[in-house]
């Protein structure tokens, strides 16, 4: 079933009530949903978020005609290609497969929202707490930045497994209220405007400065040149560095410091 149809069908009946009309639920190639999530949140998970849900500048793309309607990658080829520069979206010129890949994971975003009231939530603390101790004080360097009986001293009593591990997997969407992230300007004059960054494409950057004002620059090639400082840019960078055990060990012991 194409995707357009499952918002269709959503129009017209409850998740509940679609998932008894339907007789096979959507399935997925599960390495190539890996990879497209991989590759898009590299080429695209700034703008859209990690979750394709929406992100610092880029529109929920589950909602996206553009997805819905592609089949198999595409539609989205194209478009990619031609990119949207009115909007601030660069062009990409990606192989054939890795399109396909990130449709696969796009729509498998799509069938997880039209059939959400149909997933249950499994017990996720399956990892093993001693070798998530032993990632975080090793292998994933966590302890550089955070400390058991500092900044993370009951975190495992504040949030449930499931909100634990969102906050590591989507760093800026599972957090009510995301750090901003800091850029400097630095313009051919020399002069340098720092602020709160509100938008960057190949195009253009704009940011609030210190009094609340908006600027916004034109971008040709690394004129003016931007520096940016984003305070989760440490976890965001792991996304493409954790394996499924790192993360289900690194739940398991957070869970611990009650």
């Amino acid at each position: 079933m194409r995707p357009s149809l499952w918002i269709l069908l959503l129009a017209s009946a409850s998740a509940g009530r679609l998932a008894a009309q339907l007789e096979v639920i959507p399935k997925f190639d599960a390495a190539a949903v890996e990879r497209g999530k991989a590759t898009f949140i590299g080429s695209c998970g700034f703008c859209h978020g990690s979750n394709a849900r929406g992100g610092e500048q880029g529109p929920d793309l589950v909602r996206s005609a553009i997805v819905l309607d592609d089949e198999d990658g595409k539609d989205l080829q194209g478009f990619l290609k031609q990119g949207r520069p009115d909007k601030g979206m660069p062009s990409f010129d990606l192989p054939p497969a890795q399109i396909t890949d990130i449709a696969t994971f796009l729509h498998s975003q799509v069938a997880a929202a039209a059939f959400r009231n149909t997933y249950k939530i499994l017990d996720i603390l399956v990892g093993d707490a001693k070798a998530g101790e032993a990632y975080f004080n090793g292998a994933g360097k966590c302890n550089t930045c955070h400390s058991p009986t500092g900044d993370l001293k009951g975190i495992g009593a504040k949030y449930d497994p499931v909100k634990l591990q969102d906050r590591m997997v989507m760093p800026r969407e599972a957090r009510a209220s995301s750090p901003p992230i800091a850029v400097t300007v630095t313009l051919a004059s020399g002069e340098k405007i720092s602020g709160e960054l509100l938008r960057m494409t190949d195009f253009d950057v704009t940011l609030r400065d210190s009094k609340g004002v908006w600027r916004t620059y034109a971008r040709n090639g690394d004129v003016p040149r931007i520096e940016t400082k984003d305070p989760l840019q440490a976890h965001i960078d792991m996304l493409g560095v954790y394996k499924d055990k790192d993360i289900h060990d690194l739940t398991a012991y957070l869970a611990t410091l009650k």
